[in-house]
């Protein structure tokens, strides 16, 4: 049974996993101007709220998504890469937020957030791969977010790094 429309714009991100080659890819690009855009009018508490719903919302279009097929995981859906880089992101927010600062002159912190992100991703080290091999919806949100935290982890590392030197 195909899924109904509205679970499939959001599980898809309006279309958004559809795009070859690598739809989480693109769902993690999508991810970075909504990120800044959510920031830029409501700060850090926007953002975080965003963040929450996309993951309840998510949840939810990818249950209905998958319901019944035999791939817990379709490509197509790319809610799950938008919550995962939004949370890689959130250390960005949090100092913008905090400190005053313009959230676009940390452009180094989005590309690490960027990459790290995809990195663990892709690769699924520990906790993310567990995630992804619990086989249902929640699974296909918890390996997103957990390669975002990492990611954001690595984000704060890197920082830390870099304003030491």
């Amino acid at each position: 049974m195909k899924p109904r429309v509205l679970p499939r714009m959001i599980g898809t991100v309006m279309g958004v996993g559809y795009i070859r080659p690598a739809p989480g890819t693109w769902g993690s690009l999508v991810a970075l101007p909504w990120a800044w855009l959510l920031h830029v009018v409501g700060g850090l508490p926007l953002l975080a709220l965003a963040l929450v719903v996309a993951l309840g919302l998510g949840w939810w279009a990818t249950a209905r998504m998958t319901e019944g097929a035999q791939d817990h995981d379709p490509s197509e859906i790319v809610i799950d890469e938008v919550v995962g880089q939004w949370i890689a992101l959130l250390p960005l927010s949090i100092a913008s937020w905090r400190m005053g600062i313009d959230i676009t002159v940390m452009w180094p912190g989005w590309i690490a957030a960027f990459a790290l992100f995809r990195l663990f991703d892709i690769w699924k080290p520990w906790i993310v791969g567990w995630a992804d091999r619990r086989g249902d919806a929640l699974g296909v949100m918890l390996d997103d977010v957990f390669a975002g935290i990492l990611a954001a982890i690595g984000v704060v590392v890197l920082a830390g790094l870099a304003h030491a030197v």
